[in-house]
């Protein structure tokens, strides 16, 4: 990087990009880029000093980052090789690289503890990088949630010898990475766009894992697929909620919007975790966070009191309404294990209310690979609204559509419904629980559907 005086990121906006934005601000760089719409993401970036835009159009790149010698770019694999700027840097000899192989490029100069997994790594990850960050170690950390409790996905530390990273596997991305120690959360089949079968999808994970450092560690979740392949010197240890394991929670005791347990480690058990996000899964995703700040050195007072402290990251189990009457729940869940283990803790927390839920389906191929497993998820509902699918990167597939997913729902009170009309069906219904879910762009409507229900 020492060549480099400014960067340009096609693709700015996204969740991943956006934390190297900030990065790369922190630390002096000329910063640009572009993003297909405006967001909460955007503004914030160009109040921090971003120079970002939204058309494509070369002749909107800024002076100081058209010189090649001195402009990194950056892009994501969803950017098409038509995009105009894109086709710019190309044509006039840019050096351009991935985020995965930047973030890669960062994380080799510290102690990488990379959190991959189809489903939970960014709650894990943002767990352990507030545990770190609240500890004497403190650490850096790029996110793929925005933490509560700093209002960003980046963290960063003038200090700390550790990096916390959610490690994607979307186009093998985390395959860029030299984990110091890493954690694997789940293996369910995804992205079969890219790898076409599972058995490819589980060997990508087997890779990742013999990315590991000498003298590291793997944290894997107990009972998952994926068969290890590390190098001499890396420690392989289990973990599970409740189902033993190296580290695991014992003593259970939840009630009263309270999740308490014992954690236990293969020395010790720190007694008295309390949960900060009281969510059953949670139990889970904060077993393995502890289990990687334990095994670096943060003590048990410290743990306690992270986990307690924890407030989560937005779009992750994120209640925008909670009263007497009705609760308002939005989650970024858009894989049927994430519907699953989202309503099932919903339906835990009020066993008693109407559990309604608003589905926006993510993908094209992700509908049509995994359209029965949907139905069957979204079937926990008392109530489903099924918005049509949010196509990303992707073109329409002939005969996908979300009613693929809606004729095979089995609770009885369902309607598909276009976003432009969601509004007014929100006005219609009386909800007791309503859960949004999706990873598109329903989370733009959040604002409002909490002012009806709030009316």
């Amino acid at each position: 990087m020492e060549n480099f005086t400014s960067l340009y990121f096609i693709g700015a906006g996204g969740i991943g990009m956006s934390a190297l934005v900030r990065y790369f601000l922190a630390k002096g760089y000329h910063v640009a880029g572009y993003d297909r719409t405006p967001s909460d993401l955007t503004e914030a970036l160009i109040n921090e000093g971003a120079e970002i835009v939204y058309d494509e159009n070369s002749a909107l790149i800024p002076e100081y980052c058209r010189h090649p010698k001195t402009t990194l770019v950056v892009y994501t694999p969803a950017v098409p090789e038509s995009h105009n700027g894109f086709s710019y840097f190309r044509e006039n000899g840019f050096t351009i690289v991935k985020r995965a192989k930047l973030l890669g490029m960062i994380t080799r100069t510290s102690k990488a503890l990379c959190f991959a997994g189809t489903h939970g790594k960014t709650t894990t990850s943002s767990m352990a990088a507030h545990i770190l960050a609240q500890s004497p170690l403190e650490c850096n950390a790029f996110l793929g949630g925005i933490l509560k409790n700093y209002n960003s996905n980046l963290i960063l530390s003038n200090t700390s010898e550790f990096t916390v990273i959610e490690a994607d596997e979307y186009d093998r991305s985390f395959h860029q990475l030299s984990p110091y120690m890493a954690v694997i959360t789940a293996t369910d089949p995804d992205h079969l766009d890219i790898y076409g079968t599972e058995e490819a999808y589980l060997e990508s994970f087997r890779y990742f894992t013999s990315l590991i450092q000498p003298g590291g560690a793997l944290v894997i979740k107990k009972g998952i697929k994926v068969q290890p392949d590390v190098q001499k010197g890396v420690t392989i240890y289990q973990y599970s909620a409740d189902n033993g394991g190296d580290f695991h929670a014992q003593n259970i005791r939840i009630g009263k919007g309270t999740i308490i347990f014992d954690f236990v480690t293969p020395k010790e058990v720190i007694s008295d975790i309390e949960l900060g996000v009281p969510v059953k899964i949670n139990i889970e995703n904060s077993v393995a966070a502890m289990a990687i700040a334990w095994l670096n050195g943060v003590d048990a007072v410290d743990i306690r009191k992270a986990m307690a402290s924890f407030k989560g990251a937005k779009r992750r189990f994120d209640f925008w309404l909670k009263t007497a009457n009705i609760v308002m729940i939005d989650d970024y869940a858009h894989h049927p294990d994430e519907l699953k283990a989202s309503i099932t803790s919903v339906r835990a927390l009020y066993p008693d209310k109407k559990i309604s839920g608003i589905f926006q389906p993510h993908l094209y191929t992700r509908t049509r690979d995994f359209y029965k497993e949907f139905a069957a998820a979204l079937s926990l509902l008392d109530e489903l609204i099924l918005l049509d699918i949010y196509p990303a990167r992707e073109q329409p597939i002939p005969g996908v559509t979300s009613k693929l997913i809606f004729d095979k729902v089995t609770c009885s009170n369902k309607e598909l419904c276009h976003k432009d009309m969601l509004l007014e069906k929100i006005k219609q219904r009386n909800f007791e629980v309503l859960i949004t879910l999706g990873a598109g762009d329903i989370d733009r409507m959040l604002p409002a559907i909490k002012e009806i229900l709030s009316a």
